[in-house]
């Protein structure tokens, strides 16, 4: 019999101790220390000796845990009895930082809550066939710089699978995938984080149908130097972006500390990236943001790697719905430029471009086609602060961006049965319907 059933004895006696109490959620850690200590050693075994293909099943309760769990092995399912029933609080955490740690692949979690680590709640790192589904991480003291940095957090992965999250409070990104390859990021939702979800130089990311508000940022996709790979070909799309006002908690120096507050879906450095389908209203910098290394103010940085390009190119943004954004950017500069442009009443345009291009790649005084910022969206306009020129030529002409892209293919999991049609197949179904 395998180690992967239900804990046992042991854990079955605690539990029926814990709800002898009669409280919210029968909590292990209201049958006393000694229980709580039971259920973190009878855990920390099974995480231990778990082999491929074990489900280990952690019951409904809230569990108090003081050190950090760890996984090294292939194939493990940890699942518990929901978000809001089975609760994993690290609020008196004194050993490591992370709530889980993951170095393995086939690993699927879902159906449970992570709450107060001293770091990040949940990292998978370095592996391949991720899924984390219905999982919660929260700091319940509500957003504060102390908070650890990252709540959901696969990094170097390879078919990566977030759905149904929930994210609060992370003091750098709710929702984070770095360095990673083949990534579905869906049906989450992202609040009082500093960013809510974040794209870094990723390989292929679908990040779609997931609502972000009350962040500083709400989508990031972004590039950074002296990483493993660069990242590109990220679709955002059918989101729901709304109120990413809230105020800059982030680490001093961290990139994210540079995120204005009200920025709604933000683009730095990144290659190849559509905008589409998007809900995005009432994001006080700008809806969207598209923005250089050197916006940042990082790029003097003698450690950035010679060969990082800190452009953003090839970017398309096309049938996304837009409201208010852009009445009180986080910015002096910004907050003067608005008045000067558009009056005290008036608003920054939809799109805010920084307006750096790489002079190395222009041909005849212009960008390639395929490297354009190509905006087909109605009634949207863009304003260039032109960065690079001083803030000199600051335009509205939107003329140069009426282009189109050729769009990226769908993201394609290979243990995903909830695959969206191709744009072009999906097309062609309709066309015969309304035959």
């Amino acid at each position: 019999m395998k180690s992967s059933a239900k804990f046992g004895a042991l854990l079955l006696a605690v539990l029926a101790t814990a709800c002898s109490q009669k409280e919210e959620a029968g909590t292990a850690d209201s049958a006393g220390s000694a229980d709580a200590a039971a259920f973190q050693k009878q855990l920390l075994k099974q995480l231990i000796q778990a082999q491929p293909g074990d489900v280990i099943e952690i019951p409904e309760g809230r569990y108090t845990l003081n050190r950090s769990l760890s996984l090294n092995v292939d194939g493990v399912t940890i699942r518990g009895a929901g978000m809001d029933k089975t609760i994993l609080s690290f609020k008196d955490q004194i050993q490591g930082a992370e709530g889980l740690l993951v170095n393995a692949s086939d690993f699927t979690i879902e159906d449970l809550a992570i709450e107060d680590t001293i770091g990040d709640a949940l990292k998978v790192n370095e592996g391949k066939n991720i899924i984390i589904r219905d999982i919660r991480v929260e700091w319940t003291n509500g957003p504060a710089t102390e908070n650890g940095a990252y709540g959901i957090y696969p990094v170097q992965t390879e078919n990566t699978l977030v759905e149904g999250t929930v994210a609060i409070g992370a003091s750098d990104a709710g929702i984070y995938v770095g360095q990673s390859r083949n990534v579905i990021v869906r049906n989450n939702r992202a609040e009082f984080n500093v960013a809510g979800i974040e794209i870094e130089n990723t390989i292929g990311a679908d990040v779609y149908d997931n609502v972000a508000t009350n962040n500083t940022g709400g989508i990031l996709v972004f590039n950074m130097p002296n990483l493993p790979q660069p990242g590109h070909s990220t679709r955002v799309y059918n989101n729901k972006v709304f109120k990413n006002n809230y105020e800059n908690f982030g680490h001093e120096g961290t990139p994210v500390a540079a995120v204005p507050a009200g920025s709604g879906v933000v683009i730095n450095s990144n290659d190849f990236v559509e905008i589409f389908n998007n809900e995005i209203s009432d994001n006080d910098t700008a809806n969207v943001i598209v923005s250089s290394y050197f916006a940042a103010g990082y790029y003097s940085d003698k450690s950035t790697q010679e060969n990082f390009d800190p452009y953003p190119e090839g970017i398309y943004i096309y049938d996304n719905t837009f409201t208010g954004g852009g009445k009180s950017p986080d910015d002096l500069e910004l907050k003067a430029l608005k008045i000067a442009k558009f009056g005290l009443t008036g608003s920054l345009p939809d799109v805010l471009w920084d307006g750096a291009v790489d002079q190395a790649k222009m041909v005849d005084g212009k960008l390639p086609e395929n490297l354009k910022l190509c905006i087909q969206n109605e009634g949207v306009g863009i304003i260039n602060v032109d960065l690079q020129g001083g803030y000199k030529n600051i335009t509205t002409d939107i003329s140069k961006h009426s282009c189109s892209l050729k769009k990226l293919p769908q993201v394609v999991l290979d243990f995903d049965n909830k695959q969206e049609k191709p744009q072009e197949e999906q097309h062609a179904i309709n066309e015969v319907t309304d035959a």
